[in-house]
This record gives C-alpha cells, structure tokens and sequence, in this order.
C-alpha cells in the first residue's frame, strides 16, 4: 500500500499519498481545478502556493504542480496577486532609465532586503533583475527573469511595493522590440502561415491520433 501523509488544505484535513504533488493532492482530496493553472488550461504561475509544516515557524512559498506534499502541511493557494500592472504601448516607449522611472518609480525604493529572491518560486536572482531594470541594463534584466512565471510571490514579500514580474515583463518587451536581434527565419515562418503554406500539413497532423501526435513532437527536429 502507497504511503499517506496527512495535509490540511483550506483549513481541512484530508490524507493523501505522499507521491503527489499538492496539484494534484487537492485533486485527489475532491477540488477541481478547471480554470486558471498553466497546466489545467490556463497559465503558469496561477498555482501560487503558501505553506507551512506544524511545528516549523517558516512559512514558504512555491508552486503546486512541481512540489510533492509532505506529513503534516498547511497549505492555501494563491491563485491571484494584485500586482500593479501600467498600461503602455510598446511602440510608444523606448529602452531608456527614464521610462522605468515614469512606469515604475517604486524599483527606486528597493531596501536591498533579498525577501524577493527568497520567496521566488522559480529560484531566481529577483533582486539583481531589479538592479538591472534600476540602471536600464534590460537585456540583462531580460535573461535574468526569462523563467519568471508572473505568480507574484515575490511582490507579495517586499516592503517597497513592487511588482516584480511587470517589471520584469516591460523588460523583456523593450528587450524584444529594440535591442535583441532580429530574428529573420522568424519574419520568414510568421509569413508562410499567413500566406498557407502549412495548412495542409497542420490538417494531416489534426487528424492523426493523440499517441502518434506525441511521437512525432517527441521525436521532432530542434534547430540549433
């Protein structure tokens, strides 16, 4: 028989097998998730996830369809952080200090407290992306944050107000849009589609069965 360990989720106790994933155990204690997870048909980084295990005062943070459950943890989700999001046009703004200045002046108030990177469930050096964006250095802020998956976790842990993945996000856009090289083979594809060059093919492969499907992505050729 599978070993069980007992989670509390929401408050209730349920026992589940200690393979699971806390997705998946909040699956197998009854809650359907059908909206909102990366994974369940919507984005990544909606399975935000706070924990802590009796009798440890720290409470941590990480995503719940990549970490197992453990005897005796307490767990709600976050599947929602109210981050302050700017409305801009790309095509307006260019890659200067000042426009992180005028969209978001609260990075200029970061204390140097690292809580972001602590809490980051991703692993990633959220502080130093910041000192990147502070200084205008986007692409550099670009690549630090590229795994970023916009939970909000960090946001949720910093004294100054700030919200990380947008900044992060505006990074990566002005990185894209003016600074990162062009990428011609890319123009060349985006144009065969429009034009139809590919319709045949992708109405053979809609055709074919789910498991032959998998196969050939499996087995697909990547480009160097």
């Amino acid at each position: 028989m599978e070993e069980m360990v007992k989670v509390y989720l929401y408050g209730k106790q349920y026992e589940v097998p200690a393979s699971l994933t806390i997705m998946e155990a909040m699956e197998y204690a009854g809650y359907q998730l059908v909206r909102g997870c990366g994974c369940r048909n919507g984005f990544c980084g909606a399975c935000a996830t706070i924990y802590r295990i009796a009798g440890d005062r720290e409470l941590k943070a990480c995503l719940a369809c990549s970490t197992k459950v453990e005897d005796n943890m307490y767990v709600a989700t976050l599947p929602f952080f109210p981050l302050v999001k700017e409305v801009y046009d790309i095509n307006e703004v260019k890659p200067t200090q000042q426009i992180m200045m005028q969209l978001y002046p609260e990075i200029y108030s970061c204390v140097g407290c690292n809580a972001c990177t602590k809490a980051c469930t991703q692993s990633l050096n959220v502080m130093q992306y910041i000192a990147y964006a502070q200084r205008g250095e986007y692409e550099k802020c670009a690549e630090e944050s590229f795994d970023c998956v916009m939970c909000g976790v960090c946001s949720s842990r910093c004294p100054a107000g700030i919200s990380h993945p947008q900044v992060a996000m505006l990074a990566r856009r002005l990185n894209g849009k003016y600074i990162a090289p062009k990428s011609e083979h890319l123009y060349q594809r985006v144009q065969e589609v429009n034009e139809g060059v590919f319709e045949k093919l992708i109405e053979d492969l809609m055709g074919k069965p789910l498991e032959e499907i998998q196969e050939l992505y499996n087995h697909r050729e990547i480009e160097k």
